[in-house]
């Protein structure tokens, strides 16, 4: 299905632009959360009539976006969860445990989608990622998971942690998250890329 974006999509264009998506996609996602209308004629007409109103909406969320860096750079992203002997987690820290606790400790709302983490922690260490607040405005942030406050402060001043033969340095990260949160990032991208490139190829 053929689209004109009324607002600015990471990897699928910016607003205005008209771009070729899957049926499905753009009737569960993009239409009706209206970021997005379909391209007929009448609604060339009637995008160019509101542009300069959706430019400047775009343009305003950007700028709430960014009022909130600081509160998000500042957040204390500590998870205490419980590990075994050797610093893996039972179970793991998802991006909706970030995104939970951005709201908690920061007053930020964020979606899940929005935690560019990649794959889920899984083991005790310090994490880089990244959160999207709006297209233009993405945060590094770092977290913290540990077993005790105490081990998280000792990741936070650098310290290492033992468990059995292994060391968790507060640089380091999972073997089984061995791709650094920007690799993380890019490749959360480049899927989202390869999806909807495979969808306008099925449309």
């Amino acid at each position: 299905m053929k689209v004109i974006l009324t607002e600015k999509i990471t990897k699928l264009g910016n607003i205005g632009d008209t771009v070729d998506v899957r049926t499905g996609y753009a009737r569960n996602y993009l239409l009706p959360n209206k970021k997005a209308m379909r391209f007929t004629r009448e609604n060339v007409a009637l995008f160019e009539a509101q542009k300069a109103e959706l430019v400047a909406r775009h343009e305003n969320a950007k700028k709430a976006a960014e009022s909130k860096v600081d509160a998000v750079k500042n957040a204390k992203l500590h998870m205490i969860r419980q590990a075994g002997d050797t610093g893996q987690l039972y179970g793991s820290v998802s991006s909706r445990d970030i995104a939970r606790a951005l709201k908690e400790i920061a007053g930020v709302n964020v979606e899940s989608a929005q935690v560019l983490l990649g794959s889920p922690i899984k083991s005790v260490g310090a994490f880089d990622t990244k959160i999207a607040l709006h297209p233009d405005v993405v945060v590094d942030v770092k977290v913290y998971v540990a077993q005790t406050q105490d081990e998280i402060d000792a990741l936070v001043a650098g310290k290492t942690l033992t468990f059995g033969s292994k060391k968790v340095e507060e640089e380091a990260t999972a073997e089984e998250n061995t791709e650094s949160a920007e690799e993380k990032a890019e490749t959360v991208v480049e899927e989202t890329a390869a999806v909807e490139t495979e969808e306008a190829k099925a449309e």
